[in-house]
């Protein structure tokens, strides 16, 4: 998988100009049959592509989380446990995810996995954590896979669905690129098919549609057939990498449409460094984000999450990416604490569904006994002069044929020492 990460790379600049953290606890616990709850420790456990095809910019996310959990643990921890997190790297390959949360969940007996990404690696995991009753939170992909809470009661997403995506994406091209041909690029798995169908109940039939897989980093041919098709609008459900390969491999073949992103590949300042001097070309191209933007050093979240950055995060450059992975951890923070101190894996799950959870969040998470999907919309972006910028209201809808509308709600700050309260 490096060789392929090195491949994606090697790629985009033609085309436009690691390891666990897992120690040797068993995190069994001393006081109860709980897995990974000790009187003075809670072990969770993820996997993520610290190398391979989707490293770039996602390998940040999992250290972040782990640098606001240090935040806490510094603080008193919560109940007066201390949360321990064991980070595996996947590569983003399916196989490799199955091996590492079965080490995860059978060799190191964590309580739950918690934000395990990708929509081909953890789709493969979900009956293995329900046959062992392990809670499965807010995983880091949109698929709609992760809300369905009547087969995987224990699963739970974090993202917006991909589908509710699609349709706010497409509301900005039918509002403001009306006549246009709108066409689509998107990952050849349930991420892609998602995005396609949210966009196509707004927009109807793309006029073009090519898809990739991760193993293969050229796109020349599907960004060729866009621009044999003239395409004025590409619509990308991408990983950053491949972000960065459509806009360089576009630019090479003179092809530059009005580029509208998914907001899992669109964090500027992966793409930037994934293009180098061809980071221009970025200029003008759409997306959305449903958590504060990394750049905005007056908004009180990002204002906690650079002080957290610094002091346990060894001052990583701040990005979209650290500021999800954050955001992830506050979230789960926030559920072990309406848990209670009496910490079972139904308890938790029993905590999420109630829902009620406010945070860094544009808009509200859904979660009930009914809904186990994540965040219920996003803002649009717009990226100028190299970092992304929001632009008009953030909208909210469902991945079926409901309306998307504005949300128009106050803001909510963080709690004065950053930690939420039980």
């Amino acid at each position: 998988m490096k060789r392929t990460t090195a491949l994606v790379l090697a790629a985009v600049l033609l085309a436009a100009a690691g390891c666990s953290n897992a120690d040797d606890s068993n995190g069994s616990s001393s006081g109860g049959n709980t897995p990974g709850v000790t009187d003075t420790e809670i072990v969770v456990g993820t996997h993520m592509p610290l190398t391979g095809p989707a490293a770039a910019g996602y390998s940040k996310i999992a250290p972040a989380t782990k640098a606001y959990f240090d935040y806490v643990n510094a603080n008193g921890g919560i109940h007066g446990r201390k949360i321990t997190y064991k980070i595996m790297d996947d590569g983003y390959n399916p196989a490799n995810t199955q091996q590492v949360v079965r080490q995860l969940v059978l060799q190191d007996k964590v309580f739950a996995i918690l934000n395990g990404l990708g929509t081909p690696t953890h789709t493969g995991v979900l009956d293995f954590l329900k046959t062992n009753r392990v809670p499965d939170l807010f995983v880091a992909s949109g698929s709609r896979s992760w809300n369905q809470p009547d087969k995987y009661p224990g699963t739970f997403g974090f993202n917006p669905d991909y589908t509710v995506e699609g349709k706010i994406l497409a509301t900005y091209v039918k509002e403001n690129h009306a006549g246009k041909k709108v066409c689509f690029l998107g990952q050849d798995d349930d991420f892609g098919r998602d995005s396609l169908a949210g966009i196509e109940k707004v927009v109807g039939p793309v006029a073009a549609k090519q898809s990739y897989v991760t193993t293969n980093p050229n796109v020349g041919p599907q960004v060729g057939a866009l621009k044999a098709a003239g395409c004025q609008v590409v619509m990308l459900a991408t990983v950053p990498g491949f972000t960065a390969l459509t806009i360089g491999t576009g630019a090479k073949l003179g092809f530059k449409p009005q580029y509208v992103v998914s907001n899992v590949g669109s964090d500027p300042t992966t793409l930037a460094k994934t293009l180098g001097a061809a980071a221009p070309l970025l200029e003008g191209v759409v997306a959305a984000n449903y958590l504060p933007l990394a750049n905005d050093d007056a908004n009180p979240w990002i204002q906690l999450y650079t002080k957290v950055n610094k002091e346990y995060n060894a001052g990583a450059e701040m990005d979209n990416n650290v500021v999800y992975g954050m955001s992830v951890a506050y979230l789960f923070v926030q559920s072990l604490q309406a848990a209670g101190k009496d910490l079972t894996r139904e308890g938790i799950i029993a905590a999420v569904q109630k829902g009620g959870f406010t945070g860094p969040g544009l808009v509200p998470v859904r979660y009930s006994d009914k809904d186990h999907s994540g965040y219920a919309g996003q803002q649009l972006t717009k990226i100028a002069g190299g970092k992304a910028q929001f632009f008009g209201k953030p909208y909210r809808t469902d991945d079926g044929d409901g309306a998307v509308e504005v949300y128009d709600s106050p803001a909510v700050t963080p709690p004065q020492n950053g930690i939420p309260a039980a």
